[in-house]
């Protein structure tokens, strides 16, 4: 019973803060250094809590993510037929918004970097959030509230929106690229606010940030899949399912409750709950040094 509870409490944590502009990532950190949570199996526990997070992307998503599959085959046969063009101009609005990912995701590579020892980049920024201390998750908590306030800001002042073009795409793609480095960082926050800054409309970037997600999650969970399989840990089935499936309705109703509190304009709530929370938890993270 124990386990289910606690694979109960985790999946809701994953599912309101995957899609909510406050660190999945950064939440799951803290929550687990105060209450010492840690299912058996954890990694491939992780690992399905992503995927249920998946399902929720696709279900509320799933006709513009439809759309770019079927245009990803589109673009393969027109290279072929040679009747392809890298034109803007000539692609149509699905398939200039596919290239527009492709270059968000480009970022997401440099994590493969080799750096010495078999190692790549992402094994050498994953000890922020496997070490036992939460003053990089505070900083980083600060981080995402200043950025989620910067783009609010940007978006309130701006009078003409644009579509997301090469230059934002990548911006938007270094953003996510350092939310994959540092629990703490936003993925969706910090998207989401580097889009405004770009002066995207804030219907657009939140759409645009939840189905750039996919391949970024889809990433995330391969690699824990595969470190999971490495282990001879014990998993147990039914606190895994209660997992994946409260982490995917939870998920869902978290991008509903987004796509209300942009139309609302109260997205820079979420700037300053992760500033006041940064700041607390760096506080916190001071004080077990010395009390250690």
């Amino acid at each position: 019973m124990k386990e289910i509870l606690e694979a109960l409490f985790l999946g809701i944590i994953q599912g309101v803060t995957e899609f909510l502009p406050i660190s999945s990532s950064g939440h799951m950190s803290i929550f687990r250094h105060f209450t010492g949570m840690d299912l058996e199996g954890a990694g491939l526990f992780s690992a399905m809590l992503h995927m249920g997070t998946l399902v929720a992307i696709f279900i509320v998503f799933y006709k513009p993510i439809y759309e770019l599959f079927i245009e990803f085959f589109a673009c393969i046969k027109d290279i072929f037929s040679k009747n392809f063009s890298f034109k803007l101009k000539d692609m149509s609005t699905t398939r200039r918004m596919l290239f527009m990912f492709i270059i968000s995701c480009v970022p997401l590579l440099l994590l493969l970097i080799p750096v010495g020892n078999g190692n790549n980049l992402m094994d050498l920024v994953s000890v922020f959030g496997s070490d036992n201390s939460i003053k990089a998750e505070g900083v980083c908590f600060m981080v995402t509230g200043f950025v989620v306030l910067l783009g609010n800001s940007v978006s309130e002042n701006t009078k003409r929106f644009r579509k997301v073009a090469p230059f934002s795409a990548a911006m938007i793609g270094i953003a996510q690229f350092f939310a994959a480095c540092f629990p703490g960082i936003s993925r969706s926050g910090s998207t989401i606010s580097t889009a405004m800054c770009c002066r995207v409309s804030k219907k657009s970037a939140v759409r645009y940030s939840f189905i750039l997600s996919v391949p970024a999650v889809i990433a995330s969970a391969l690699v824990e899949f595969k470190d999971a399989m490495e282990t001879t840990e014990i998993i147990p089935v039914f606190p895994l399912i209660v997992g994946v499936v409260t982490s995917a309705v939870v998920g869902i109703f978290a991008i509903k409750l987004l796509q209300v509190i942009i139309n609302k304009n109260l997205f820079k709530y979420f700037g300053i709950y992760c500033t006041v929370l940064g700041f607390v938890v760096c506080i916190i993270g001071a004080v077990e040094v010395f009390v250690k």
